[in-house]
This record gives structure tokens, C-alpha cells and sequence, in this order.
């Protein structure tokens, strides 16, 4: 059910959550060759193409069916926490309001009119409805690790959107179409109302490029980074567009563009290691897969991945190696804690093993969770005589 920013990635798909900084890219062409404004304004993807004025879309627009909707279900008399869980059970209560999950991007207006939308539609129609009764209501992004199993042509799905309603100090919510995705050790960051029409316009661009609609991906695309200069995403979607349309210098400059946006942005490195490798320029392509790697090696996610693999394949060793760095990075995860349990567990160290699940317990933010790995607790210590 899950759905987030879309960003198109032709190749193995890569990110990373390190924070350390990479030299100076290397170029191929003259950096002074294609500009800014070329990819932006003076793109060849647009000649003969009239420009479309997206400015003019309201994501946040209200219909008056929704207006109808909420004046009938919420109190305007109760306090926030309360408005919020009328508001919650109106709009995913059984039997009152149901939006079914679909891959395409809506407004908040077409996602009530249709009742069907991904995550960040219905992110869209939640803060709209939420901000009409009264509650401050944010986009808020979550970073969630992508999935390193994943290889070929696919969609990275980097930071997922949901919504952050602000009460009190105790008793802030996210608002999330399928909470069961969102593990709440993942880093969360609340956002402009810009950013999220730049997911949006993002979002739309990348399924105009699939439909084959050039001209009209270019636009979203390039309305995206007209909200947030800054969205990364954007500026990997719009070199992928270059790519698909043979323009390999402008897709260059895009994906180097994306690395002085987003620092370590692996998917705009993998990206342009497979562009110079297409081109033949193998000093160049072996640079950045190599900045790949090692950034990729330093990702806790990653490397709980390739603990993952070793555990399944009986190597425990390997596997506690692994984790022993992604705990050492990120000290928030109860399924690395688990993880390090189940391998302790399989090499005979039962007192290790119970010593990592009563951690994972810990750290788990869930009752569902703590219940969870407290069971598994109690059988490891019934089973230790």
C-alpha cells in the first residue's frame, strides 16, 4: 500500500542516510557547456511545445463536497484531539469514508472526488480537511530505507509524505495512510506546504515520462523545482528524462545539479556511473560506482541488508559483523537488535541472544512490538535450562 516521492531510477537503486561529503564531482563535459538555464528554461524537450501554466494548481483545494463532508461529521465546538479522531474516523472509519489505494498522484479535491489515491494524495486530502477544521496540519517527510533487494528498472521510493498534525507537546500525531509501513525510528521532518507541491509536480512528472508524454513530464518536472530549487528527486527525474530522449549531456548536468542539491545523493552517482559507462567512459563510471560503494557500505540499512542475506544463508558470523556497525550508526532500530538475537541464538549463545532481544523489547516504540519480542524473550529464557 505504500507510496511515496517518486524518483524513476533506470538502474540498480541506491540511497544512503551518511551525511559525509564527496569531492568535488567529475564532469565529462565543460560544466559551463550546459547551464541551469538550458536545462530549465531553454530545454530542447520543449521546442515546438506551447509551456502549460501549472503555477495555477491548488493541491490544497477544497470542493464543496468536502466542505459538506466535514461540516457534517466534525464539531467545530470540541477540543483539537477530539476534531482530530472525528476527523480520522470520518475519513477511515468502516462503513464512512473510503479512499483506495492506486499508484497515481491526485489533489486533494480529486482524491475525495475519486476516493482513490497513493500516500501523498491522501496526504494532500487529510491536510487540506484538517486545516479547514481547524488543525495545524503539515506535510512532514520520512525517510525510509529503500529496498536494497530491489535491482533493474524500478521506482525508488526515498521519502515517504504523510501528515503531521501539531496538538501539544504530548500528544502531536502523524497521520499516515498505512502506519504499518512507517517504523517510527525513521527520521521524520516536518515540511513547507512548497515541498509538497514539489512532491506532487515531482510525482506527476514521473508518470507523464512513463505514459510517453514528454513535453508534459518536462513541465511538472520543472514546476517541481520551480517550488523547491533544492528537491533532488526532481533534478535525478529530470536528467532521466534527458536520458530517455537522448540528450546524455543535459542528463549529465541534471544528475550533477542533483549532487550539488542533495551531497550524497547515491541514485544521481549510480545514475551517472551508467551514463559514462553507456558512453564508454569507464574512468569516469568506475569513480562514482566507487563512491557508490563506499557510501553504500557505510549505510546502516544496507548493511542490515547484507546481514539479512548472511543470516538466511547460515553465515552468522558475517551477519553480527553487519549489524554490529548498523547498531553502532543507528542505535533506534529495534529490528537490527532482533536480528542480532536470532544470530546470536543460532550459534548457541542463548545468554547473548536474550541479552539483544530484551534490547530490541527496549527499544521498540510500539506496544505491539514491545508485546512482540517480549513473548520471544519469555521463550528464550523458558528454553535456556
Amino acid at each position: 500500500m505504500r507510496t511515496m516521492q517518486k524518483t524513476l531510477v533506470i538502474f540498480m537503486v541506491i540511497m544512503t542516510a551518511s551525511c559525509t561529503t564527496i569531492e568535488q564531482p567529475k564532469s565529462l563535459s565543460d560544466p559551463q557547456q550546459i547551464t541551469t538555464r538550458m536545462l530549465l528554461e531553454a530545454s530542447p524537450l520543449l521546442d515546438g511545445v506551447d509551456p502549460v501554466d501549472l503555477s495555477q494548481i491548488d493541491v490544497l483545494e477544497l470542493s464543496p463536497e468536502m466542505i459538506e463532508f466535514m461540516d457534517r461529521w466534525i464539531d467545530p465546538n470540541e477540543g483539537d484531539y477530539a476534531r482530530l479522531r472525528r476527523l480520522l474516523y470520518a475519513v477511515m472509519g468502516d462503513g464512512t469514508f473510503e479512499v483506495i489505494y492506486d499508484d497515481k498522484t491526485r489533489t486533494a479535491k480529486e482524491t475525495f472526488l475519486d476516493q482513490r489515491g497513493n500516500c501523498l494524495s491522501f496526504t494532500s486530502m487529510f491536510v487540506a480537511m484538517a486545516r479547514y477544521v481547524g488543525l495545524d496540519a503539515e506535510y512532514q517527510e520520512v525517510t525510509v530505507p529503500p529496498d536494497w533487494s530491489v535491482s533493474g528498472q524500478t521506482f525508488i521510493l526515498s521519502k515517504h509524505v504523510n501528515v503531521f498534525v501539531r496538538i501539544d507537546s504530548r500528544r502531536d500525531q502523524m497521520i499516515d495512510f498505512n502506519m504499518a509501513d512507517v517504523h517510527m525510528s525513521y527520521e521524520r521532518q516536518v515540511v513547507s506546504d512548497s515541498r509538497g507541491r514539489a512532491h506532487y509536480f515531482n510525482n506527476k512528472g514521473v508518470e507523464l515520462m512513463l505514459e510517453g508524454d514528454t513535453s508534459l513530464a518536462f513541465m511538472n518536472l520543472l514546476e517541481s523545482l520551480k517550488e523547491d530549487e533544492t528537491f533532488t528527486p526532481a533534478w535525478i527525474n529530470l536528467g532521466i528524462l534527458y536520458s530517455r530522449n537522448d540528450y546524455p549531456d543535459y542528463a549529465e548536468a541534471a544528475y550533477l545539479e542533483a549532487l550539488d542539491h542533495g551531497g550524497t545523493s547515491l541514485v544521481a552517482m549510480n545514475n551517472l556511473a551508467a551514463l559514462y559507462n553507456r558512453q564508454g567512459h569507464s574512468e569516469l563510471a568506475a569513480y562514482y560506482q566507487d563512491l557508490v560503494e563506499t557510501h553504500r557500505m557505510q549505510n546502516p540499512y544496507y548493511r542490515y541488508h547484507l546481514a539479512r542475506n548472511a543470516f538466511e544463508n547460515g553465515d552468522y558470523a558475517t551477519a553480527i559483523d553487519n549489524l554490529n556497525y548498523a547498531i553502532r550508526k543507528n542505535r533506534n532500530d529495534d529490528t537490527f537488535y532482533f536480528l542480532m538475537s536470532l544470530s546470536y541464538l543460532n550459534i548457541g549463545e542463548k545468554d547473548s541472544a536474550q541479552r539483544w532481544m530484551k534490547k530490541a523489547e527496549e527499544v521498540a516504540e510500539m506496544s505491539t512490538d514491545k508485546r512482540k519480542y517480549h513473548n520471544k524473550l519469555d521463550l528464550l529464557m523458558s528454553d535456556s535450562d
